[in-house]
């Protein structure tokens, strides 16, 4: 500085230039050094933000861990709670069953106590058992001995029964033979009584004629009510008897060639039609059907055929000859139909 000054006196005049560039050296140092400290600053600050930074990222996974850590334990600890309250549960079960095993201990001590005095009672009986043993085997042999003599009895009566089997198919063979025999008199019974029944139709038809009035219908004759009734009547009117004498007649004669062990009947069997009828004597058509084979009956009787050989019966409206509701068909089932049977 005083070298610079000493020029500029040397030189004679004024120079501020080296004065100049010595303060811009000046400020350019300071400024060098200024931007060095910074640099020096910034290198630092940013060496203390990345250490921040890493711990930041420390403390942040430890935070995780220490999460997961958290939840691990909560879960352990409600598996633990799960575990108390199944312990908690598995004691009480214990205690009851301990409760239940002591219960039945005691029961099982009371029941030792009455065997005790049970085993005791079987043993004064045994004792008592002991003192009859020889009794008991002399009842024994004696109970041997008449085992042997039923079984020499057993074998007479199997001998016996072996006999009586021999007789019993004998006289299974006989009864068999028997019952042939009977089905065939049945069946020659059965044909004469149809042989006497066809005998009996052949007559009557001589002896009654060629009526439409009278009919044989099967096995039956069939008059119709009109011949023997007035309507809604069951008294027999005056032709009525005639044509039941003739029929009385000759029944007789036939009955009196059926031998008197052939069991036949014959059934007079009354019929009416569906007309309803509703009178004081006859609340029905049973009443006025029944009435009329009654009176058929009767009449048979009053000329001398014997009653057992009669049988009266009133079936109503219940057994037509023809369906429907027409005249011809009404006065077709208003009908005495007289049957030879066996009884």
């Amino acid at each position: 500085m005083a070298a610079r000054s000493r020029r500029f006196r040397e030189s004679g005049g004024v120079n501020i230039w080296p004065g100049f560039v010595d303060a811009l050296t000046t400020l350019l140092l300071a400024i060098s050094f200024l931007l060095s400290v910074f640099m020096l600053a910034q290198f630092f600050l940013g060496q203390a933000l990345s250490g921040r930074d890493e711990a930041l990222a420390r403390l942040n996974r430890q935070i995780a861990d220490l999460t997961d850590l958290l939840a691990l334990e909560r879960q352990a600890n409600a598996e633990l709670r799960l575990s108390v309250s199944s312990l908690s549960a598995g004691v009480e079960s214990a205690n009851a069953e301990r409760d239940t095993l002591r219960a039945q201990l005691q029961d099982q001590q009371g029941k030792a106590g009455g065997l005790e005095g049970q085993v005791g009672d079987l043993t004064a009986q045994l004792d008592r058992e002991k003192a009859l043993t020889a009794d008991a085997q002399a009842q024994v042999d004696l109970l041997n001995r008449q085992l042997a003599e039923l079984r020499a009895q057993l074998q007479e009566i199997a001998a016996l029964l072996d006999k009586s089997e021999a007789a019993d198919r004998e006289s299974q063979a006989v009864i068999a033979d028997l019952g042939r025999r009977l089905n065939l008199a049945l069946a020659s019974k059965v044909e004469e009584l149809a042989r006497y029944r066809s005998e009996f139709f052949g007559r009557l038809r001589e002896v009654l004629g060629d009526r439409p009035d009278i009919r044989i219908v099967g096995d039956r004759f069939v008059f119709q009510s009109e011949v023997l009734f007035a309507s809604g009547s069951a008294e027999i009117g005056a032709g009525g008897q005639e044509t039941l004498a003739r029929f009385a007649a000759t029944l007789k004669e036939i009955a009196a060639q059926i031998p008197a062990e052939l069991p036949w009947i014959l059934r007079v069997d009354g019929h009416t039609d569906v007309t309803p009828i509703n009178s004081p004597l006859y609340p029905s058509n049973w009443e006025l059907s029944t009435a009329r084979a009654v009176a058929v009956a009767k009449f048979l009787i009053a000329q001398g055929i014997p009653p057992e050989r009669l049988a009266a019966t009133g079936f109503g409206e219940f057994q037509p000859l023809e369906a429907g509701i027409t005249p011809e068909a009404l006065a077709r089932n208003r009908r005495i139909e007289l049957k030879l049977t066996e009884r």
